[in-house]
């Protein structure tokens, strides 16, 4: 993706220096990337790497630890614990003028994160509260479905939190979905136990678009899947998105699939977010040795191939030295970024340069 076009595309949300920690562990550590609205933005990594927890706060299930989640431009979450530790400083040093400056960035991100919502109200002059315009779908159909609900009572929850009180519409919206999604009317007086995992995935879609959102985070929507319904599913998730104009944030750690589906991949590791590029740049030219250990672990559907494949095994400890100087987020290429150092840095533009070369050729 050239500067060109990446400065004509609208941002849709902006995650800043996001971090999330449960007690000692750093499940998400100061992750920063933006998305485009349209889009399907891959985000991959091995179990534990923080790919749902990065889902789960920006829908604010968790409370940031730190950083900001800005939907148009707008602040909806909204962490403080860099700004607090900046405070315990300056009152360490005694400045009373970053004292007051710092509790005034605090009451803001407060403000913001807590208003947002009254504030788009009034300047829509609607009743859709801003939060409400990203959805989730998630991982367990089962789990995430209430047993004791019917399908039209899953469905219609959204409708009925919002205050919508007109039964008649709130059933046909509930049609409406389940045409959408490939169910059928009849199917809206079951209860989840009923379907198969590729129906209760539906139903979970349905759930997640009846509210119109714009911004759809799929948490590894197709694992719990087989692999023929798994292709069901991502074509359905295509056709919604072309349908709604919906932007799509889909985690997964199934890389042939986030290949097909994903327009842009991050590839997260430990936290932290090690390499994000266009998903043709990805592939073609891995750069960090994480990536193209992932990459490396894509079985091959041919048995002569697969037997020659090698593993790339990724050690952090031998592949990086960053005991003097430590690593950041750097663009490399035109849209390709990568977690190095200066080293590292002069090493992979020579590397894409090399390729480059001999692509020309």
């Amino acid at each position: 993706m050239t500067k060109d076009i990446k400065e004509k595309r609208e941002v849709i949300l902006r995650v800043e220096n996001l971090s999330q920690h449960f007690k000692i562990n750093k499940a998400v550590d100061n992750v920063s990337f933006e998305v485009y609205k349209g889009e399907v933005f891959g985000i991959v990594g091995e179990s534990g790497c923080g790919k749902t927890t990065i889902g789960r706060t920006i829908i604010k299930l968790y409370n940031a630890t730190d950083g900001n989640v800005y939907l148009k431009g707008k602040r909806i979450v909204a962490g403080t614990l860099s700004l607090r530790d900046e405070l315990k400083k300056a009152k360490q040093a005694g400045n009373t003028e970053k004292i007051a400056e710092l509790k005034n960035e605090i009451a803001k991100a407060k403000y913001d994160h807590k208003y947002c919502d009254k504030n788009y109200m009034e300047e829509t002059n609607s009743k859709d509260r801003l939060v409400t315009k990203i959805q989730m779908i998630f991982q367990d159909p089962i789990a995430s479905l209430n047993p004791r609900m019917t399908v039209r009572e899953i469905i219609a929850e959204g409708l009925i939190i919002k205050g919508v009180k007109d039964k008649k519409y709130i059933n046909e919206k509930v049609y409406e979905m389940l045409e959408l999604i490939g169910l059928v009317r009849e199917h809206a007086d079951r209860y989840p136990h009923e379907f198969s995992g590729g129906q209760r995935q539906r139903i979970g879609i349905a759930r997640a678009i009846i509210l119109n959102p714009e911004i759809l985070i799929a948490d590894e929507p197709i694992s719990a899947l087989d692999v023929s319904i798994q292709a069901q599913v991502i074509n359905l998730l295509n056709e919604l998105r072309n349908k709604m104009n919906l932007t799509v944030i889909f985690i997964a750690h199934d890389l042939s699939v986030v290949k097909y589906f994903s327009d842009r991949i991050a590839v997260m590791y430990f936290g932290k977010m090690v390499e994000l590029a266009s998903s043709q740049e990805l592939f073609a030219h891995p750069l960090h040795p994480y990536t193209r250990s992932l990459l490396s672990a894509i079985p091959i559907p041919d048995p002569h191939i697969e037997k020659k494949r090698k593993r790339i095994i990724y050690n952090p400890k031998t592949d990086h030295n960053y005991e003097k100087d430590k690593p950041s987020l750097r663009e490399v290429n035109s849209g390709h970024y990568v977690l190095c150092n200066d080293d590292e840095e002069r090493r992979y533009k020579k590397e894409i340069g090399k390729k480059d070369l001999s692509n020309n050729l």
